[in-house]
């Protein structure tokens, strides 16, 4: 989900920072405690890095500007009723670049509420739709105090409709990066499930260990799978995203 977000919510910086010749900009991919992973039972399962481009002409001269950002993802097994046993409950941390002109941040996801970040999610999706907000809470994340939002959903998963819960928190502070997390999860495991959610949001660490092995502290930074780059339609590699959204109208809700 978060690929498409990343994409949608940083493509539209490119003007800005054409302007003030700033033209490669990267964060650093955080995730989860060990030992807080090992409480829930989520795992680490894969690092994306999602690298927008775009092109941009100033004073007749064109630049292009690179943003790169990482999702590292955390899956669970969980049981549902009939499909069974499938890894259907989802913990994603997004972190995002800190970019600032003239002692400003101009990377949008800063601002965006929960409700902001849950749309261009649903949005980019066609097979998360009917969101609709349920409860708000604080919760601690890297030390920093931020709002938490709780979402219902309807999803497809493996061809069969499903109620979910989305919970979204607005972004914190990550040293040079901004960070966001999501979780998701069959609305039935509420009892259970909506507990693991918040362990996992308290014990985000910038300082992640590599357990998914996918190269992420490479050379370049960038991940082994994929070079740390892609189109900005990552995700596409989970059955059902369409990640061909219109992205364009996405942009257009940000500027």
């Amino acid at each position: 989900m978060l690929g498409g977000l990343g994409a949608a919510g940083l493509a539209g910086l490119a003007g800005c920072l054409g302007l003030v010749g700033m033209d490669k900009h990267e964060s650093s991919p955080a995730g989860v405690n060990a030992d807080v992973r090992d409480e829930t039972g989520y795992e680490e399962t894969d690092v994306d890095g999602i690298t927008i481009e775009e092109e941009v002409g100033v004073g007749g001269v064109s630049e292009t500007i690179a943003v790169t950002n990482y999702v590292t993802e955390h899956e669970k097994a969980v049981e549902i009723p009939p499909i069974g046993s499938q890894r259907a409950a989802v913990f994603s941390v997004l972190t995002s670049p800190q970019i600032g002109v003239a002692d400003r941040n101009v990377n949008p996801i800063e601002d965006m509420s929960a409700a902001e970040l849950v749309d261009l999610v649903a949005d980019n999706y066609d097979d998360i739709g009917n969101v609709s907000h349920e409860d708000d809470d604080e919760i601690s994340i890297l030390g920093e105090t931020t709002l938490r939002s709780r979402f219902s959903a309807d999803a497809t998963f493996d061809g069969h409709d499903l109620e979910v819960d989305v919970h979204v928190t607005e972004a914190v502070d990550a040293g040079d990066d901004l960070l966001v997390t999501i979780g998701v999860y069959p609305a039935e495991l509420r009892g259970r499930e909506k507990d693991n959610v918040l362990a996992l949001m308290e014990g985000v660490s910038t300082d992640r260990d590599d357990e998914t092995g996918d190269g992420t502290d490479d050379e370049n930074g960038t991940s082994d799978g994929d070079e740390g780059e892609t189109d900005g339609d990552d995700g596409d590699d989970r059955e059902g995203n369409d990640t061909d959204a219109d992205d364009g109208d996405l942009l257009e809700n940000l500027d």
